[in-house]
C-alpha cells in the first residue's frame, strides 16, 4: 500500500478535528508550492493570495464575500500554521469528550466567522485602526480555534490537563490566560490576529452558555452545510426524450410473424419437454403472450 493511499484512508477513517488538520495542511502545501514555482520562474505583479485573505475593509469585503470562510485555511508561515494544528489536536480530543462532531464543525466555522466580522468591526470602528483598514489582511484558523478552545473550557471549567512544568491547571485558566494575553496585544504588530481571537473566543463562550441552556448554535450553520453539500443530489433528473422511428405495415408485419414463430417453437417444446425445459426468457415470452 502506497503513502498516498494510507494517507487517503486516514483522512477517510479520522474524526473533524483529523480532517480539518489534514485540510488546513494540504492547502499550506500547495499554497507554498506554488509561491515556490512563481518565484523560480519570476512570475509576479499580481498578489492573488490577497483574494483569499479576510479583508479590513468593508468596501473590498463587499466584492471578496468568501474570504469569509477561506482566510481560515491559509497560514502565514510553518510556525502559525503548526501551533493552531496542535490545539486544534489537543483541544478538539477534549471538545469530542463532551459534544459531537457535527458541534465540532459547526462550531469551528460559526468561531472563524464570527472573528473575521469581530475583526472588520474592530478595524473600522476604533480611530487607532483606521489608517490601516484599507491594506490589512487575515489569515489562520486562530479565532476558530479559539472558538473551540472557550467553548470546552467554559462548558467544563473543571476540566483538569496536564502541562510541562506546571502540573495540573484548569482548562478555564489556561483559556483566561490565553484571553488575557490578545487583550493585551491588539495594538501589537499582529494587532488583527489578535482581535479575531478575541472575536473566536467570545463566540465559544456563547456557544458554551447558550448549549447550558438547551440551545446549541451550531444547529443552523450545519444545516446550511448540509443543504451545500447535498445540492447536487438534490437537483432533479434531466428528462431523457427518445425518439422511436415510426413502423411501416411491411415492418410491422414481419415483427408480428417473427413473433409468432418464436411463439409456436416455445410451445411445441413444451409439449414435447414440459415447463421445466423452458429458458427464463422463453418463460417470460409465454406469459407476456397469454395476457394479449
Amino acid at each position: 500500500m502506497d503513502y498516498f493511499t494510507k494517507m487517503r484512508q486516514t483522512f477517510a477513517k479520522g474524526n473533524i478535528p483529523t480532517k480539518l488538520i489534514f485540510i488546513n495542511v494540504g492547502i499550506f502545501i500547495l499554497i507554498g508550492l506554488i509561491r515556490i514555482v512563481g518565484t523560480l520562474f519570476q512570475i509576479g505583479g499580481f498578489d492573488w493570495i490577497h483574494y483569499l485573505q479576510m479583508p479590513s475593509s468593508f468596501s473590498l469585503f463587499f466584492y471578496r464575500p468568501w474570504t469569509l470562510i477561506t482566510y481560515m485555511f491559509l497560514h502565514a508561515d510553518l510556525l502559525h500554521i503548526l501551533f493552531n494544528m496542535l490545539w486544534l489536536y489537543w483541544f478538539g480530543r477534549i471538545f469530542l469528550i463532551y459534544f459531537n462532531e457535527r458541534q465540532f464543525g459547526g462550531l469551528y466555522i460559526s468561531g472563524g466567522i464570527f472573528g473575521a466580522l469581530f475583526f472588520l468591526i474592530a478595524y473600522n470602528i476604533f480611530p487607532y485602526f483606521r489608517n490601516m483598514a484599507g491594506v490589512s489582511y487575515l489569515m489562520g484558523a486562530s479565532a476558530a480555534v479559539m472558538a473551540i478552545v472557550f467553548a470546552v473550557s467554559f462548558y467544563k471549567k473543571d476540566h483538569e490537563i496536564n502541562l510541562l512544568f506546571i502540573g495540573r491547571v484548569k482548562l478555564i485558566y489556561l483559556a483566561l490566560f490565553a484571553f488575557m494575553i490578545d487583550l493585551l496585544s491588539i495594538v501589537s504588530a499582529n494587532a488583527g490576529g489578535h482581535i479575531a481571537h478575541i472575536g473566536g473566543a467570545l463566540f465559544g463562550i456563547l456557544f458554551a452558555t447558550q448549549f447550558q441552556k438547551g440551545k446549541d448554535l451550531t444547529v443552523s450553520v450545519n444545516r446550511l452545510i448540509d443543504r451545500i453539500i447535498n445540492w447536487k443530489n438534490r437537483r432533479p433528473a434531466r428528462m431523457k426524450v427518445v425518439y422511436r422511428k415510426q413502423e411501416t405495415d411491411a415492418e410491422y408485419n414481419m415483427r408480428k410473424r417473427k413473433e409468432a414463430d418464436t411463439l409456436d417453437e416455445i410451445l411445441d417444446k413444451l409439449k414435447q419437454s414440459g415447463y421445466q425445459s423452458l429458458s427464463a426468457e422463453e418463460k417470460k415470452t409465454l406469459f407476456d403472450a397469454s395476457k394479449k
